[in-house]
This record gives structure tokens, C-alpha cells and sequence, in this order.
């Protein structure tokens, strides 16, 4: 992978089965988080949502991607989760068929976003579901959140890579 290489350069699949190049994000802040549909932080769903509406006409796109990797939390189809984050918490947000976060066999965006922002003692894994990357308008990894830090606490983060 380049050294100048931007989350432009990726390429994934929306849950619908549509290509998804998120170079058509070009110049907006992503908040880029792994999802579960039967998981202790799935509520934060809604407050991603929140988020979505709240800062999408300034620049803000939220992109879920479901993963089954933590305690098997989402076994379902890409359409099963679809209508689950539909029909449960209004997610209205773009979300992309489901991936794998580590290992081997990882999307390759996902193994991009560990290497830009380890966690916690410079670990590069995700720990658990609803690991959130923000992404500045160039690009770039801002900042990594941990699957406790809630949505809401990360809107003064979101409005300062808005801002930028």
C-alpha cells in the first residue's frame, strides 16, 4: 500500500450488492464503524443515525459494515441486517455487505484503517463490533474510538474535522 494512499482508494460492496467506491466520498469526513446486529453496543445504531442526520448536509457520511467475527453477533444475510438496522433503529445511513475486520481474509480498507490507527498500546486489531474510524475531508484517519466510546461523545471531533 502506498504511503499516500486515502480511504479514496478503497472500494467495497453496499449491502444492497452494489459496487461502492468510496472515492465518490471525495472531500467528506466518513465515520467508518464495524456493526453487529445482536451485540451489548448495537443500540449505538441509533445514535449513529443521530449523527448522520444531524451532520450529513455539512459533510458527514456514516458507513457501517457489518461483521459476524465477535461472538458470531451478526450470523445473518446482508438483507436480514439491512432490515434489522432499518426496521429497529432507522439507519438511513449507507451500510455495506458484511466483512471481515482482521485476519487474513480482512476487507482491504479495514486492514488500511487498523495500520493508520492502532488502539489501545499500538494494537492494530479491532477488539470488538463498533470500532469507529473518523476520516478527515483529505482523506486520512483522524482518530480511532473504542466500541464503548458512544457516538454523541464524538460529535465535537466530527464538528472539528468538518470545520477543517
Amino acid at each position: 500500500m502506498a504511503k499516500d494512499t486515502t480511504v479514496y482508494d478503497f472500494k467495497a460492496v453496499s449491502i444492497e450488492g452494489q459496487p461502492a467506491d468510496l472515492s465518490t466520498q471525495r472531500g467528506k469526513v466518513l465515520l467508518i464503524v464495524n456493526t453487529a446486529s445482536r451485540c451489548g453496543f448495537t443500540p449505538q445504531f441509533a445514535g449513529l443515525e443521530k449523527l448522520w442526520q444531524a451532520y450529513r448536509d455539512r459533510g458527514l457520511v456514516v458507513v457501517g459494515f457489518p461483521s459476524n467475527e465477535f461472538g458470531a453477533q451478526d450470523p445473518g444475510s446482508n438483507e436480514e441486517i439491512a432490515s434489522f438496522c432499518s426496521l429497529n433503529y432507522g439507519v438511513s445511513f449507507p451500510m455495506m455487505a458484511k466483512v471481515k475486520v482482521n485476519g487474513a481474509d480482512a476487507h482491504p480498507l479495514w486492514r488500511w484503517l487498523r495500520k493508520q490507527a492502532p488502539g489501545l498500546l499500538g494494537s492494530e486489531a479491532i477488539k470488538w463490533n463498533f470500532t469507529k474510524f473518523l476520516v478527515g475531508r483529505d482523506g486520512r484517519v483522524i482518530q480511532r474510538y473504542a466500541p464503548s466510546d458512544a457516538p454523541e461523545s464524538i460529535a465535537t471531533d466530527i464538528e472539528a474535522a468538518l470545520a477543517a
